[in-house]
């Protein structure tokens, strides 16, 4: 599989991470929408939201545990965003589901 997420998952190909355990990693977006900008990943691949199940749920849920942490951890009390593009209409780029986690400005609704 030619998965650049699970490159990065595996240290085939360096990110600056702000967070690894077993099951997740955390690093700094490329391209960056806000002063804080982080993808969250599972170190399994999983394509998208779409491809969630009984067998991988327990992963995702890992993830907003994570998520919650690195919140708290990075000094988000004024709030954050989560996005989840699902799709090629959605915007999902990138066939590895992930999370971005961004803070440290105020977000419109739905884009922005």
């Amino acid at each position: 599989m030619d998965c650049i997420f699970c490159k990065i998952a595996n240290g085939e190909i360096p990110a600056t991470k702000v967070y690894e355990d077993n099951t997740v990693v955390a690093f700094n977006d490329l391209e960056p929408q806000a002063p804080t900008h982080i993808l969250v990943i599972p170190k399994c691949h999983i394509s998208s939201a779409a491809e969630v199940n009984e067998e991988n749920s327990a992963v995702i849920a890992h993830i907003f545990e994570v998520i919650a942490k690195l919140s708290k951890d990075l000094g988000m009390a004024d709030g954050f965003r989560v996005v989840n593009n699902c799709g090629d209409c959605a915007g999902q780029t990138v066939k590895h589901i992930h999370f971005h986690l961004m803070a440290g400005r105020e977000f419109t609704w739905p884009a922005g």
